[in-house]
């Protein structure tokens, strides 16, 4: 089962380089463990555009979907087998980055 764990701050790219190693630490154990799927950190929501085509005329609208304090500042894509595992997982990201998280699993 996958997992998408999501990374929410509320500023970007202002990891310190004690955070910075610690995810790469953590990172590198995740990957040695078999958990590794996917990660990456996010630019500013600013940097966003949101693309609506649902009528088939692409509207194009820069800045984000949705006006917010805090937003998505990264995320760790993870493979567990089950939602406890995940969620140990996902305590030690969030440790790690020092930030908050959030868990959902992939349909």
């Amino acid at each position: 089962m996958q997992y998408l764990v999501s990374v929410i701050h509320d500023k970007a790219n202002d990891g310190t380089d004690d955070e910075m190693a610690a995810i790469t630490a953590f990172n590198k154990r995740v990957q040695q463990d078999g958990n590794w799927v996917f990660a990456g950190g996010l630019a500013a929501p600013e940097a966003a555009t949101v693309i609506d085509n649902r009528d088939g005329a692409s509207l194009f609208t820069d800045g984000p979907f949705i006006e917010s304090k805090e937003f998505l500042a990264g995320f760790w894509v993870f493979e567990a087998p089950d939602l406890d595992a995940a969620l140990k997982l996902a305590a030690e990201g969030s440790l790690a980055c020092n930030r908050r998280v959030e868990v959902r699993p992939f349909l």
